[in-house]
């Protein structure tokens, strides 16, 4: 049994790697402020885990919940690009100031391995597909700015510390627990609801764009693999299926799967997003032994029950 620290932990992606340590027999410790994640997420776990109520950008709360850990998923962020766009300095604080204070606190605690979340927009305007971990990044949001300095945060602490990283760039990660809700939700959520709902799916642009959708359960396999990887030290990995699908295939695929014909309306593209976006990942495949478990479609049909069966509710 090891020791888990997994801040975000009453997140989405969180949460079910909280789960999953869970079920493999591990001590779990979740470091949470709640603005994004959810005491739900864990009310299942209630008794079973160590819940903190604390914020990565108080350095004694995170160097406190250190305490006796041996691998860190270092989940906690203020995601969506949109959101950043409109408030750089809180996500620069959250997602910068706060990475810096988890690589800190791990450093000073003897943590054995860092385990970061950074996302795919990274690679912004580069052009070339499929996305490849030494292509030049080019952030076109201050989100993508927040996650590659969090990426390079981890290099150094690496380089310069001993304390072992890795950076694992997320491709579009959904499934179970994705609020569909918030302003800034998702899009496979925010369309999953509109659908229910009977009201009209809002694509922003010509729904030509394409990104490579990763379903959860892929994600959680590579952030376990990621912890004890005797190669991976060091590394910055694409986290992926390696193929893309338009937001206007994604559209049909949910409308056959739920049994609905939604009208899609188009509404003007929104300032830092990218047009398309598709993984390599053979870096992964090779230093963590990753390979993608559920595709697609099969992503969207489990995605689809847990939201018809957890949130009948919300559905109008």
């Amino acid at each position: 049994m090891a020791h888990y620290l997994v801040t975000g932990g009453a997140g989405f992606i969180g949460s079910n790697l909280v789960d999953a340590l869970v079920a493999d027999g591990h001590s779990v410790r979740v470091l949470d402020n709640l603005t994004t994640g959810r005491r739900a997420n864990l009310a299942h776990l209630q008794g079973r885990i160590d819940f903190v109520e604390g914020d990565i950008r108080a350095y004694d709360q995170v160097l406190a919940a250190m305490q006796g850990i041996d691998y860190v998923l270092h989940q906690a962020a203020l995601p969506s690009v949109p959101r950043s766009v409109q408030d750089p300095i809180t996500s620069n604080a959250v997602n910068v100031d706060g990475t810096l204070h988890v690589l800190a606190a791990a450093q000073t605690a003897g943590v054995r391995r860092v385990v970061m979340a950074s996302s795919s927009s990274v690679y912004g305007s580069n052009p070339a597909l499929p996305k490849q971990e030494t292509m030049c990044p080019q952030p076109k949001s201050p989100y993508a700015v927040s996650k590659l300095a969090g990426e390079q945060y981890g290099q150094v602490f690496w380089q310069v510390y001993g304390l072992e990283t890795v950076a694992l760039r997320y491709f579009n990660i959904f499934g179970p627990r994705q609020d569909p809700r918030s302003a800034y939700a998702a899009v496979i959520p925010r369309f999953i609801r509109a659908m229910l709902a009977g009201e009209p799916v809002m694509i922003h642009g010509d729904g030509q764009q394409s990104r490579d959708f990763t379903y959860i359960d892929n994600a959680v396999q590579a952030n376990l693999l990621a912890c004890t990887a005797p190669e991976a030290a060091g590394s910055v990995l694409n986290i992926a299926c390696g193929s893309r699908y338009t937001l206007l295939e994604l559209v049909e695929q949910l409308a056959a799967i739920l049994g609905r014909s939604p009208q899609v309306v188009h509404t003007p593209s929104r300032a830092g997003d990218v047009p398309h976006s598709q993984a390599d990942i053979e870096r992964a495949r090779t230093l963590l032994g990753y390979a993608p478990q559920v595709d697609f479609v099969e992503g969207l049909r489990r995605t689809a029950a847990w939201y018809l069966v957890e949130e009948p509710g919300q559905h109008g």
